[in-house]
């Protein structure tokens, strides 16, 4: 790979990619392509919606612009891959696309998951992009490179290397990524062990996407005085793009073979009319032939085979040779893989029951406090304990707490992050029991232990919580033989969800929740002393997340 001046590289670059650069300048960005306009003679003119993640959004447009349409028009909406996945499973009255390229099969095969049954679990590939370790330029000479090209084992090994890795939970880059990592400690003499280490390096710097890390560089000038990173996966797309935005902290592209590329499926969804279907067809067409092929090339992305990076190569920190990476695997394998990483890092989506019936406004001796508010303490310590981008939503239970229902809502789902930035510690403090309810145990878990299942998120540990001082008191509710069969009926082992119990004081049933928790593969801790109730709580939560 030889050297070029600077200014010879960027005047190569900037051009091909000015439209990209405009077009995805936000995640939420719309870009519209009016085609050629609907002809008096045109009675219905159709327009199809094409939603798609903002790298591969430019080239769209450019193929759409070029379609010559007699009667429509195409409409580019660029959205991050898995907000559109939980939309279309949720149907939730937005816009509704007519063809998702979103930047990776993953994202196709999350949405499935999670209920869009419209949505194919594959699509025809239009092009891709290599995963590749985005290296400080300064970390890479340090361990050969211009000279040579360095492994990512090389690049992991070298000292004073600060990992990052975008949220594989939710960015395909870090999924996918997860494969080199494993490759990268394969000649370790205990590989296992050597995994789970660079995992943990990694996790010290989880962000929600690749973009949040290279703010994060050294002389970034949007690092804002936060800890630098100097290694961690990027899409060599978006590396292309960061060194023409920052020339300040460019970035060297260390490729593995390990890594399947981001493969931008065509996926075409349910509800097509007969207007839109030749729009669709054509738009498809043109995208997967040569007019598809020149606006890839222009906008920084390789064709769909890894082949050769076509008008991009005069950055020397990228290699422009064709490559050949391993296949995505099965989706059972990349659900390993990601409760492999959330099992390292407590990235979890939990849901917490926590009991606010009457008993639990009896005291705790030589605290000054009842079992609530040692409760809530222990709550909203462990709060500290999850990560950032951990999910996590509370509800008090007792009975008729809302109407029929025996809980309601204290924190909506939501970051963990977003719950203390947002006042929800003063909020916990102020739950209190309620005077006279009872115990509306089963009901609360099967409804709650529900919802879990539909909102089931791959790469984070799923759990349910439940925190009680007591047992089943609801003469109107489900029985616990009806209660158990259900929750049996609800189980898959390959999307698992522990129920976790956790017994405040010498009066909580540890025989009942111990059916209940056995049900899901889960575990039941009790704290006959509720002044425990903190020790009990983290030593369950750490358990779980070591499991």
């Amino acid at each position: 790979m030889g050297r070029h001046s600077d200014g010879r590289r960027r005047r190569l670059l900037v051009p091909a990619l000015a439209t990209a650069l405009v077009l995805v300048a936000g995640a939420a960005a719309w870009a519209t392509v009016k085609t050629v306009r609907a002809r008096p003679t045109c009675e219905q003119p159709a327009k199809v919606l094409v939603t798609a993640s903002a790298d591969i959004a430019p080239a769209l447009s450019l193929v759409a612009r070029g379609l010559g349409l007699q009667c429509g028009s195409v409409e580019i909406q660029t959205r991050e891959a898995t907000q559109v996945a939980e939309r279309l499973a949720l149907s939730d009255g937005s816009p509704r696309p007519q063809v998702w390229v979103p930047d990776s099969t993953l994202a196709l095969r999350r949405a499935h998951q999670l209920g869009a049954d419209d949505v194919p679990e594959t699509g025809a590939s239009v092009a891709s992009s290599p995963v590749v370790l985005a290296v400080a330029a300064d970390v890479a000479k340090g361990i050969g490179w211009p000279d040579r090209a360095p492994t990512w084992a090389e690049v992991l090994a070298a000292p004073g290397v600060v990992p990052g890795m975008p949220d594989p939970a939710r960015d395909a880059v870090g999924a996918v990524a997860l494969l080199g990592l494993r490759d990268s400690v394969k000649a370790a003499p205990e590989p296992s062990a050597a995994y789970v280490a660079t995992l943990r390096r990694f996790s010290a710097n989880t962000l929600g996407a690749e973009t949040d890390l290279m703010a994060r560089l050294p002389g970034s000038s949007d690092g804002g005085g936060t800890a630098a990173v100097t290694a961690f996966p990027a899409s060599e797309n978006s590396l292309l793009r960061h060194n023409i935005e920052d020339a300040k902290s460019p970035l060297v592209a260390v490729y593995s073979t390990a890594v399947p590329t981001l493969d931008y499926p065509f996926a075409e969804l349910g509800g097509i009319t007969p207007q839109q279907r030749p729009i669709v067809d054509a738009l498809r067409d043109a995208v997967l032939g040569d007019a598809g092929a020149d606006a890839i090339s222009k906008t920084g992305l390789r064709a769909a085979g890894g082949q050769a990076l076509r008008e991009h190569t005069d950055d020397p920190r990228v290699s422009p040779q064709g490559i050949r990476a391993a296949n995505l695997p099965p989706a059972a394998a990349v659900d390993e893989l990601l409760n492999q990483w959330a099992g390292i890092n407590l990235s979890a989506r939990v849901q917490v029951l926590i009991d606010v019936s009457g008993s639990m406004n009896a005291q705790v001796p030589g605290t000054g406090l009842d079992r609530m508010q040692v409760t809530m303490q222990a709550a909203a310590k462990a709060m500290h304990l999850f990560k950032p981008a951990t999910q996590l939503r509370m509800l008090a239970f007792s009975t008729r707490l809302d109407g029929d229902k025996d809980y309601r809502e204290l924190l909506p789902m939501a970051p963990v992050a977003q719950h203390l930035a947002t006042g929800a510690l003063d909020k916990l403090a102020r739950v209190r029991a309620t005077a006279d309810g009872g115990t509306g145990l089963y009901d609360s878990v099967l409804d709650t232990y529900r919802a879990a299942r539909r909102e089931w998120e791959p790469g984070r540990l799923n759990l349910v919580i439940v925190m009680t001082d007591g047992r089943n008191e609801d003469p109107r509710g489900i029985s616990r033989p009806e209660v158990l069969a259900e929750l049996a009926k609800l189980q898959d082992p390959r999307r698992p969800i522990p129920l976790i119990g956790v017994g405040i004081g010498p009066d909580a049933d540890q025989a009942e929740l111990t059916q209940l928790t056995s049900a899901t593969g889960g575990q039941t801790f009790v704290a006959p002393d509720p002044a425990k109730i903190t020790d009990v709580f983290f030593g369950a939560l750490s358990r779980i997340a070591g499991g």
